[in-house]
């Protein structure tokens, strides 16, 4: 059984076991799972569910790797630069993106 979820304006294709990073969300510090009710599309293999644009009562149940704390990661550090000929005037700028991992653990459909 797999199924396709929104989380953070991008769109992950999860199965049971699966363990990816979302965007970073507020969550208690004290929390122990995560529930991702924007299922666009669930399968089992035979029935296929299709949401328009979003499954009703359809759930993925996702905990965190260790703690909501200790399962912020850091994405790869980016750079951008801008520079203005003829003018001696260069900006450095870089970013580096925080990710929340979790572990998928049901998908309620």
């Amino acid at each position: 059984m797999y199924a396709v979820i929104e989380q953070g304006g991008k769109q992950y294709k999860v199965a049971q076991g699966d363990v990816i990073n979302i965007e970073l969300t507020e969550v208690a510090d004290d929390a122990k799972t995560i529930e991702l009710d924007k299922v666009l599309f669930v399968s089992d293999g035979t029935d296929i569910k299709v949401g328009a644009p979003y499954l009703d009562g359809a759930k993925v149940v996702a905990s965190f790797k260790t703690t909501a704390a200790d399962g912020v990661i850091k994405g790869p550090k980016l750079h951008s630069m801008y520079r203005r000929r003829r003018k001696n005037s260069v900006r450095h700028v870089g970013h580096r993106q925080k990710y929340l991992q979790v572990v998928i653990e049901t998908i309620e459909a």
